[in-house]
């Protein structure tokens, strides 16, 4: 490290009034940037959004009251009843000396980790134990912060169109090279997703080089569309060859009703030894503002020194939750508990039901506009073709100006993205009515 660090020292020499010593070496020293974040081209995708909404809404004020928001991904909808009376219950016990919590466990409350553990998996037949169990303030962190338990120079993949803080957090680790003209950045492996295959994900071929970490969402985001049993077979079986790990993110797997498609990667055979899964409260529990998801890290999961050595990642992760965090709050925790409660699990069947009536409306609509659409079947995005001669970044300026709609653009997600954008079915039933009849008015 010092040796490194001598590169960066800085030296000059001054003039002094001193004949014995006439010239004084000075050596400089200083804080050192993470340069990674440097390659960060433009801004992140939806604070751009809100900037150019801004803009429009400074520029047209008489019109800003008229904008429905459809682009990011945020529910509106009340908290579910079952989580709202844990928390409340959970903060009478922090208000009695008696009953008093204070630092929590850093992977999270027992209880509370043997409640997801059953609920969203032995309940369904599959192997996973309490401890498995991570808890966070969400997946998107999670999908980032798994990077710190693995080496430099991983070679990653991701789907193209793809989640953009995948890429970003990569990025700012410092797993990928400088950015690319017209988007992307050299050194990641992008998956092509395109109307000939879906939107889904294929297994590269056997002639390609192979990734270390494989990022995969089912439902989804941003294109709606899941990933079929077959094709994950296909995704584990090649992950378990090359000794490469998938990174699994189920966000929305709650909103997932095609019952011959995976709701979990542990349904494969053999997933035990290669994935990690991301899941979140967000959707499913409308958690987006209280915060709270999980990781299942299997302790058969491996990642290898650079002599070859199998190391069981599951430690790693505990130590890194231990070290770096103190846990999600408690309230917090027993609020995500009641989720799976008998009166919780009906709450947020109610919750997804509604949203997916919702993406029902969008879908039929653009449909009924002649626009070729993809999602919003298993998933509250309907990711739609562009109109016309319209690039991505375009139709999005024009919705936003002769509708004030807001979507987010395709290109946002990837280069496989131009051409194509996302609505958000996370919105009141009024606000998705209004959104169908403005659109057939552009």
């Amino acid at each position: 490290m010092l040796a490194q660090r001598a590169r960066f020292v800085r030296t000059f020499t001054a003039r002094t009034s001193s004949a014995r010593h006439p010239r004084l070496a000075i050596e400089i020293t200083m804080a050192l940037v993470n340069e990674h974040y440097l390659k960060l081209s433009a801004g992140y995708l939806f604070p751009e959004i809100a900037r150019r909404v801004s803009a429009f809404a400074s520029e047209k004020p008489d019109l800003a009251k008229e904008i429905i928001r459809c682009g990011i991904g945020d529910v509106t909808e009340a908290l579910p009843a079952s989580a709202i009376k844990a928390m409340n219950a959970a903060n009478d016990e922090l208000a009695n000396r008696a009953t008093f919590k204070g630092y929590g466990p850093g992977t999270g409350y027992d209880s509370v980790r043997a409640a997801i553990a059953h609920g969203d998996f032995r309940s369904r037949g599959l192997e996973v134990a309490d401890d498995e169990i991570f808890l966070s303030d969400g997946s998107k962190g999670d999908c980032g912060n798994i990077l710190e338990i693995l080496g430099a120079g991983n070679r990653i993949a991701v789907t193209d169109p793809v989640y953009p803080a995948y890429v970003d957090a990569n990025v700012m680790f410092g797993n990928t090279g400088a950015a690319m003209a017209g988007g992307g950045y050299e050194g990641i492996t992008y998956l092509p997703c395109t109307e000939a295959n879906g939107f889904l994900a294929d297994v590269p071929a056997a002639s390609a080089p192979a990734p270390d970490v494989i990022y995969l969402c089912s439902p989804n985001n941003p294109t709606g569309t899941v990933m079929d049993r077959a094709r994950l077979e296909a995704w584990v079986a090649y992950a378990r060859k090359h000794r490469a790990l998938l990174f699994w993110d189920a966000a929305y797997e709650s909103y997932n009703r095609d019952a011959s498609a995976p709701k979990s990667v542990y349904e494969i055979a053999g997933a035990r030894e290669c994935a990690i899964e991301f899941r979140s409260f967000s959707k499913s529990g409308g958690f987006t503002g209280v915060r709270c998801g999980y990781t299942v890290l299997p302790k058969s999961v491996m990642a290898y020194t650079r002599a070859g050595d199998a190391v069981a990642l599951h430690g790693l992760w505990t130590r890194r939750w231990n070290t770096r965090s103190n846990g999600v709050s408690y309230a917090v925790q027993r609020g995500a508990e009641a989720l799976y409660t008998e009166s919780g699990k009906r709450e947020v069947a109610a919750l997804v039901d509604f949203y997916m009536e919702n993406a029902r409306i969008l879908r039929d609509g653009c449909r009924a506009l002649g626009w070729k659409t993809w999602g919003g079947e298993n998933a509250p995005y309907v990711w739609c073709k562009t109109p016309g001669s319209f690039d991505s970044w375009g139709f999005f300026d024009h919705l936003l100006r002769n509708a004030r709609v807001v979507t987010t653009p395709g290109a946002g997600f990837g280069r496989c993205g131009e051409g194509y954008f996302r609505i958000s079915a996370f919105n009141s039933r009024a606000n998705v009515e209004e959104v169908v009849r403005r659109l057939g008015r552009v």
